[in-house]
């Protein structure tokens, strides 16, 4: 009995699929994809219905927040892909394939409640990456601290700005999960991880900032044009910096770069012993006033190097150079308050004044005394150049070599209680060089200058022009010695120094740097020749 029933069940399962698959040659009825009924669709008729789909999913939106800003992109863009390999055959075959049971079965649950195919969307993390780092990141700002303002009746204060910053990682596994996870292929919106910064300062702390620490002026009269603009640019670069306390300041960070763009002109600057044109020439008397300026305030000085030739707008020792990162300046802020540092241009005088909170004792002055030990005066360089004119002579200016020392004298009660030493400079010497032309002369006046350049005398040099003239531009002998020229490529360009004053400030950068002449030494760096010194 029980075989015949069994019989029975299989005869009319076979008896109904075969009525089914005799009337049927496309998709069973209650069959869908992705939710799309493709239900009396042909296999090819079903997957076009689907692909378009799919690229409609492609183009819809997905919207990033970095904090209240946000940032449409196509899920496209973010390597969208649906996995619907072969979906096509398993739909067109169900009810039709399989042993008499599982098609019997099939064919009920289909018109019972019917069958969704779902789609596998998935996302390229790559891509989902690149997004988040190359467009959302664009709305990290730094946290703006609260600073001062100089007004005519003492400082202003002025509100900060909170930071915020995009943490990539963390917002990148929040947009993978949700995208895999809970997007309905809908636009959404997605909010990305981001990180404040609350900036410092406030008006309690910024009011302690009234009084004068300290001030240090230096003249740049006999500068040219190109240089005056230069220490002017850097000064107002400087004006208004608000440094608070443990923060560190880079005079190079704050006034780089140095670059005609950014309102520097061409100007004289040192470079391995040499003087030479380049953008920026005089900065190196704005960080030297505020290196004056600093010692006077008592902050603490972690980076100073010396000039790698002397300069005269102050005393030695108390110059500060600025080289790129390998010769810069940097103090930190080692008060209680905060410093608020001005910086001045008036009547080619550079002045910083620094104002925070006094808390020196009225009766304790400080002073800076340079003490120059060693002195080499400039040798005499002369050499031929045999393209040039006989007679003809050009020049560059020399050096004086030294060594300083600079001293802290602390006074109280106009009594010294100490005396310590800040740094030990040195300074190299360069010679006074002159090149004679040879060209265009006799043998004998040739042989005979030959011998005058191998004395290294200028004097008998000038001696054999004098005997047999200079040849001028245009061949004619010349009759006078005295008219020969004797130019000097050397200086700032549009400025000689008059007798008495201050000589450009034309900055360094030796080769190899100067052993013992730094303060602190500047840790890990090493010397690049391709940036001159201002």
């Amino acid at each position: 009995m029980i075989a015949a029933a069994v019989t029975g069940i299989f005869a009319a399962a076979g008896s109904y699929m075969f009525a089914k698959e005799a009337s049927d040659d496309v998709i069973a009825d209650g069959v869908s994809i992705g939710g799309i009924d493709v239900s009396g669709m042909t296999k090819e008729e079903a997957k076009a219905v689907v692909e378009d789909y799919v690229s409609q999913i492609a183009q819809g939106n997905v919207v990033f927040m970095v904090a209240d800003q946000p940032v449409a992109v196509s899920a496209s863009a973010l390597g969208v892909s649906v996995q619907t390999q072969d979906i096509y055959d398993e739909v067109a075959d169900l009810g039709k394939k399989g042993n008499v049971i599982k098609r019997y079965k099939d064919n009920c649950r289909l018109e019972k409640k019917g069958m969704n195919y779902q789609l596998q969307l998935s996302f390229d993390e790559a891509a989902v990456r690149s997004v988040i780092e190359n467009q959302c990141r664009a709305f990290d700002r730094a946290a703006q601290n609260a600073g001062l303002k100089r007004t005519g009746n003492g400082f202003e204060v002025t509100a900060g700005v909170v930071g915020q910053q995009l943490d990539v990682e963390q917002s990148v596994q929040t947009a993978m999960q949700f995208l895999r996870e809970q997007w309905n292929v809908q636009n959404t919106t997605v909010a990305l991880v981001v990180n404040q910064t609350q900036p410092k300062g406030t008006a309690e702390e910024l009011a302690k900032v009234k009084d004068l620490l300290a001030t240090a002026t230096t003249s740049y009269s006999t500068s040219g044009a190109n240089r005056c603009g230069n220490v002017e640019r850097g000064a107002s670069l400087i004006n208004g910096t608000v440094l608070y306390p443990g923060e560190e300041f880079s005079t190079y960070q704050t006034v780089s770069p140095i670059t005609v763009e950014n309102g520097y002109f061409m100007a004289a600057s040192y470079a391995e012993g040499q003087v030479v044109e380049s953008p920026g020439g005089g900065i190196c008397q704005v960080s030297t006033t505020l290196y004056n300026a600093v010692l006077k305030a008592e902050l603490d000085v972690t980076q100073r190097a010396n000039h790698s030739m002397i300069v005269t707008y102050v005393d030695p020792a108390k110059d500060a150079a600025i080289a790129g990162t390998y010769k810069d300046f940097k103090f930190v802020n080692n008060t209680q308050a905060p410093v608020y540092i001005e910086g001045i241009t008036s009547g080619k005088k550079i002045t910083f004044n620094i104002y925070g909170m006094e808390t020196r004792s009225a009766s304790r002055s400080v002073e800076y005394v340079s003490e120059t030990i060693e002195e080499t005066e400039p040798v005499t360089q002369i050499t031929a150049d045999g393209a040039a004119n006989f007679g003809s002579i050009t020049s560059e200016s020399a050096h004086k070599g030294v060594v300083a020392k600079l001293w802290k004298v602390v006074k109280e009660n106009n009594v010294e209680v100490s005396r310590t030493e800040v740094n030990k400079s040195k300074y190299a010497m360069t010679p006074k060089k002159y090149v004679v032309g040879l060209a265009n002369a006799s043998a004998e006046a040739a042989a005979e200058m030959q011998a005058a350049i191998a004395s290294q005398d200028i004097n008998v040099v000038k001696a054999v022009i004098g005997k047999y003239g200079s040849v001028p531009a245009n061949a004619a002998p010349a009759t006078d010695p005295d008219t020969m020229a004797e130019g000097s490529v050397a200086g700032d360009a549009g400025q000689q120094p008059a007798a008495g004053n201050q000589q450009p400030d034309i900055g360094t950068q030796p080769q190899q740097p100067d052993t013992g002449a730094q303060q602190q030494p500047d840790a890990g760096s090493q010397p690049q020749p391709q940036t001159p010194a201002q």
